[in-house]
C-alpha cells in the first residue's frame, strides 16, 4: 500500500511540475497601452457640415419646386 501511494505522490508532482512549466512558457510580458483615440477630429466635423449642407439644399430644392 505505500509503495501505491509512493508511486501515485510521484505521479502528482510530476503532474504538477509539467503544468507548471506549461503554464510559465505560455506567460507574455504586458504590452504598453495604447494611446487613446482623439474625441473628434476635422474629417468628421467637416462630413457633418457638408451633411447638413447638403440637406439644407434638398430642402430649399423642394420648397422652390
Amino acid at each position: 500500500m505505500a509503495r501505491v501511494m509512493r508511486v501515485l505522490l510521484l505521479e502528482l508532482l510530476l503532474v504538477v511540475a509539467v503544468a507548471l512549466l506549461l503554464n510559465a512558457s505560455s506567460a507574455q510580458s504586458p504590452e504598453p497601452a495604447m494611446a487613446p483615440s482623439p474625441t473628434s477630429d476635422g474629417v468628421t466635423i467637416d462630413q457633418g457640415i457638408a451633411y447638413l449642407l447638403m440637406l439644407a439644399a434638398l430642402v430649399v430644392t423642394y420648397i422652390i419646386h
